[in-house]
């Protein structure tokens, strides 16, 4: 088990049995395993309420009425929790899409099995009171980046598709402790950021900000994805299934029951309830990577789905940008994820609705409201 786990404390039977018969219409048939298998996952970064789904399922019995004991550890990173399942030391991940790209072309034999959030919200985030309000605006100012953080690359392509003379912008590169304090304490007049990130941080502070999205320019990356080395694909098919079948049923009961998601979060990691903030910070997170999951792929398609020519256009944006080396092995779309596990839990139209209310307040947040 790696050091870095985190338990998740018990609930008792008749909390499950509500909780799971609430998420019912969400549950899928999906391999049970004769022995109990222990399986190791990676999340991305450290828990927060943009990435903790697969500990709620774990909490609920999802894992373990597939016959899986699974144990969730934090990440430093998509790139490094990437590069951490290629290496063995994880059964499976929970990657952004960017970690997932980089490191396949750097050849690690990699796949996303699913995808959970569609938009990786990469943007600008100014205080609320900026003049910043159009692309040009950013001429003459000074734009605070973390060279090694997830969208700085893609700044360039979102000057370049919005007509912005990057000659005229003074760039300030940042710690990324600090990123955000220097836009607070107007060091800079705005910074590049993984909007899912930056907002809650400074919104629990009591910071007004607005997001400029660079997905209304085309400039968009899938986030979340679950990926497997390919070994694991190919030899363990079951596997898979039961994992994606788990993980997409808890994400399904936080998209329904957010709250009580939460509930669950604060008594698994009190440091965030007791945290300055910390509630709060963990509400915007879970609403803001929420609003990136309802998308037509879910929608259409199912929970989980992938689309081979978005992802084909995506590797195009990374080429552009500069994110992919010169010597990157070329990347072909269908290799970078599958849809052979996904799709099995549809939603409702009802449903949907009543998610995208839950969201409109965080879409409203990312400027596409």
């Amino acid at each position: 088990m790696p050091s870095s786990s985190i338990p998740f404390r018990s609930m008792s039977r008749r909390r499950l049995l509500q909780a799971a018969g609430a998420a019912a219409c969400g549950a899928v048939a999906a391999p049970v395993f004769a022995q109990t298998r222990a399986i190791a996952i990676t999340l991305p970064w450290v828990v927060n309420g943009s990435n903790y789904w697969p500990m709620v399922g774990k909490e609920l019995g999802y894992f373990k009425k597939r016959g899986i004991d699974l144990t969730v550890s934090r990440g430093n990173g998509s790139v490094a929790a990437a590069q951490a399942v290629a290496n063995k030391q994880f059964d499976l991940g929970v990657v952004f899409f960017g970690g997932t790209l980089v490191n396949m072309a750097r050849g690690l034999p990699l796949q996303a099995l699913a995808t959970v959030g569609y938009d990786a919200l990469m943007g600008n985030l100014v205080l609320a009171d900026s003049p910043i309000r159009a692309p040009k605006d950013f001429e003459g100012k000074r734009v605070g980046t973390v060279t090694t953080s997830a969208e700085s690359p893609y700044w360039t392509a979102y000057a370049a598709k919005t007509g912005i003379d990057l000659s005229k912008v003074t760039r300030q590169q940042l710690d990324a402790r600090l990123i955000e304090r220097a836009l607070m304490d107007k060091q800079v007049d705005a910074i590049t950021a993984i909007g899912s990130s930056s907002i809650p941080v400074l919104d629990s502070l009591g910071v007004k900000t607005r997001f400029i999205p660079w997905a209304t320019a085309g400039v968009q990356l899938y986030a979340a994805q679950v990926i497997a080395r390919r070994e694991t694909i190919e030899a363990d098919p079951g596997l898979c299934q039961a994992m994606v079948d788990g993980i997409l049923e808890s994400v399904v009961y936080t998209l329904k029951k957010p709250e009580e998601s939460l509930e669950m979060l604060y008594k698994a990691q009190p440091e965030i309830a007791l945290a300055k903030g910390g509630k709060e910070n963990a509400r915007i997170a879970q609403g803001l990577a929420q609003a990136t999951m309802v998308a037509p792929e879910a929608v259409e398609h199912g929970m989980g789905w992938s689309s081979i020519p978005t992802l084909a256009s995506m590797i195009s944006l990374a080429a552009r940008a500069g994110a992919l080396t010169a010597d990157a092995k070329p990347l072909v779309p269908e290799d970078l994820a599958t849809n052979r596990f996904v799709g099995r839990i549809k939603l409702s139209a009802a449903e949907w609705d009543q998610i995208r209310k839950n969201v409109a307040p965080y879409n409203k947040m990312l400027g596409l409201a």
